[in-house]
């Protein structure tokens, strides 16, 4: 199951596990009629909390009815559908108390909805009863609260710091006893982990930034020693053949759908999209759908299908191909939506949005493609000063995937010129195509931006849209404490506390350092720096 996926298997997936449930609600109860144990595995556990590292066919009624609510409670995570999966942790919660995997995944939802106690003690459940240290995301996750709302969680960051100090020593000491890959594998995750919250307690807690980049380097060590290489001459050859497939005369005349109600927004990680999203999202005509792209989703689709038309050599099979993929992604963005409405707790509300924000950041690449479906979409690229940006990405620790290689200053690097190289060359073949979205305009002169923002997707302004931060909406993205504080100033320039740590990566960025883009969005003049 893929869980970014634009939606795509999503509505499948939840129909699958809701059956399975059904089926395993009936075949508890045949057991409580014949006054037969639930809690009993074929392995003779009679402990639903023993289960969770038992296979599926092994595990009691109960015990299988609780790993099918925790991955239905994933899936509707993933779907952004957080209510739900709080809901569906919590039926798991219910049969086992202490089943550490649906109570550090409720947790993480509970963050995004704001319910910053509530995700503190479960966090504090997992911490204390993880025995075995199997769930080391719950040291992630009850650092976001400490650094949100260090309040609600009783003793706040002292007795975090010293358990994680006794088990970096324990993590050491076993990493450098064993010849095992696997286990140095899992110990070498697990000390990036605990040292990165280390590092976030000293960058945001104590202001020791110098015990802050050490537990930072420290745990990228161990993170990328167990990584392969940074494929640089991967990233190049994607680098090379977008420019070269997508030249000037690509773009037939006269293709696309004349649709308006995909917004796309593009930009390099970090960069302030979240903030751009929740600004869109704020009018009342208008959806922000997240960080999983229904565009993006269906991109292997949409390409093998114009390959395969363009092959033909008829143009009017071209054209009418395009049409149908453009109006299927159109169509597919509004039924998730109705889909997550469906799933939400919040006010009904008649009104149908007639925009939709696509966040996926690396679409930067598929430009070409998303302007062959929607010439008259907005693309909105949020730009951000270089070193910020690289700084922030270098600093955050992203789910494994692609972003691995922003731990280490090479591949951050690369991937940072691939990113400006392909903006410049957008730029070049699409003339005012994107739309350039300073993110320090964005902080310095919000009413003015957002106007301008509200009025390049073509519709009316609404005042409410300034209250962007004390909306409902929940956020999943890395930056989901930070947007509900509105807009503030005191990440600017934050890499400067610093600046010599990251000489090296400044060097290898070289004149992309500098960037003098300006904000485009039509009538838009910045204020007059102040003095």
């Amino acid at each position: 199951l893929k869980y970014h996926d634009g939606g795509m298997g999503q509505a499948e997936a939840l129909e699958a596990y809701q059956n399975a449930i059904d089926l395993t609600l009936a075949k508890r109860q045949k057991l409580v009629d014949n006054d037969e144990p639930t809690n009993k595995s074929l392995s003779g556990t009679t402990s639903v909390k023993d289960e969770l590292m038992l296979d599926l066919s092994q595990k009691s009624v109960d015990g299988l009815l609780c790993a099918i609510y925790c991955n239905q409670g994933k899936q509707y995570f993933m779907a952004n559908m957080f209510e739900k999966a709080v809901e569906s942790y919590t039926k798991c919660i219910d049969l086992e108390p202490l089943y550490l995997d649906a109570v550090g995944s409720r947790g993480s939802s509970r963050i995004i909805l704001g319910q910053y106690e509530a995700a503190g003690k479960d966090f504090l459940v997992v911490i204390k009863h993880d025995q075995h240290r199997l769930f080391n995301d719950a040291f992630t996750g009850i650092a976001k609260v400490l650094s949100t709302k260090e309040e609600v969680v009783p003793g706040g960051w002292e007795p975090i710091v010293e358990l994680i100090e006794e088990l970096i020593q324990q993590y050491e000491t076993n990493i450098a006893a064993t010849d095992n890959a696997n286990a140095k594998r899992m110990y070498s995750e697990s000390l990036n982990r605990i040292h990165h919250v280390l590092f976030m307690y000293h960058d945001g807690k104590t202001k020791d930034f110098r015990q802050a980049w050490h537990h930072l380097s420290t745990g990228y060590k161990y993170k990328m020693g167990v990584l392969a290489p940074f494929n640089k001459a991967m990233e190049k050859q994607k680098l090379a053949t977008t420019k070269q497939v997508f030249h000037k005369s690509f773009w037939p005349p006269g293709i696309g759908s004349p649709t308006r109600l995909p917004i796309f927004i593009i930009g390099f990680v970090r960069s302030g999209s979240t903030l751009l999203e929740r600004v869109l999202d704020a009018h009342p005509l208008i959806v922000g759908t997240g960080e999983d792209s229904v565009f993006n989703g269906r991109l292997d689709h949409i390409r093998n299908e114009i390959v395969t038309a363009s092959l033909g050599g008829d143009p009017d099979q071209l054209k009418s191909t395009v049409t149908e993929l453009a109006d299927s992604v159109a169509l597919d963005m509004r039924k998730r939506w109705e889909s997550i409405e469906a799933n939400t707790h919040r006010e009904e509300t008649e009104v149908q949005p007639e925009r939709f924000a696509d966040k996926m950041l690396t679409n930067y690449f598929n430009v070409g493609f998303i302007h062959m479906l929607f010439p008259k979409a907005l693309i909105l690229h949020v730009a951000r000063n270089p070193m910020d940006v690289l700084w922030s990405a270098f600093k955050h620790e992203f789910p494994p995937g692609g972003l691995d290689y922003t731990s280490e200053f090479e591949g951050l690097a690369t991937m940072y010129r691939s990113y400006r190289e392909v903006i410049d060359h957008w730029d070049d073949v699409l003339p005012g195509r994107i739309t350039h979205v300073r993110y320090e305009d964005m902080v310095h002169d919000m009413p003015g931006m957002a106007k301008a923002i509200i009025d390049a997707t073509g519709l009316p302004w609404d005042e409410g849209v300034l209250d962007f931060h004390k909306k409902k909406h929940a956020v999943n993205t890395l930056s989901t404490t930070q947007v509900r504080k509105g807009v503030y100033k005191h990440s600017l320039e934050a890499w400067r506390k610093y600046e010599k740590q990251l000489e090296t990566l400044s060097k290898l960025v070289g004149k992309r350092k500098q960037w003098s883009i300006k904000t485009t969005l039509p009538g838009y003049d910045p204020p007059e720096a102040e003095d």
